[in-house]
């Protein structure tokens, strides 16, 4: 997949991201809704516009590489470096767990496992021998 990335796909990839894993829907679109915002059609937006708040979320899909940061160092007129900073979509990471989803939907393959699908008991049964 390439071009824009849409409301859907982008709340598949934070609802499939290993790190948000059991995210209701309602949650993951209103997040995704509040990130794509800032960047609009963009491929990249500058970190100064973020609020605090707006930078913990933008910090939390990094740790699920959904957006990465680059630096763009220049050289202001009186010979000070200035340093700016962006945030970026990962296309690449948010086309595979968009797609994790639609794949595991449309072919009948599971998902990753979690230990929420084990047995309540299971942790109990070394114990019992």
């Amino acid at each position: 997949m390439t071009g824009i990335i849409t409301v859907e796909q982008l709340t598949q990839a934070i609802k499939n991201s290993p790190n948000n894993r059991g995210i209701d829907e309602y949650e993951a679109k209103n997040l995704a809704l509040h990130v794509l915002n800032f960047f609009g059609y963009s491929e990249r937006i500058i970190d100064n516009i973020l609020e605090p708040e707006d930078r913990d979320a933008f910090y939390m899909l990094e740790d699920n590489a959904i957006l990465t940061t680059e630096r763009e160092e220049t050289t202001l007129y009186d010979g000070r470096e200035w340093r700016i900073h962006y945030w970026l979509f990962r296309r690449d990471k948010i086309d595979r767990l968009a797609e994790n989803h639609v794949s595991s939907v449309e072919g009948g393959a599971e998902s990753e496992w979690s230990y929420d699908d084990l047995p309540a008991d299971i942790w109990n049964r070394g114990s019992e021998q």
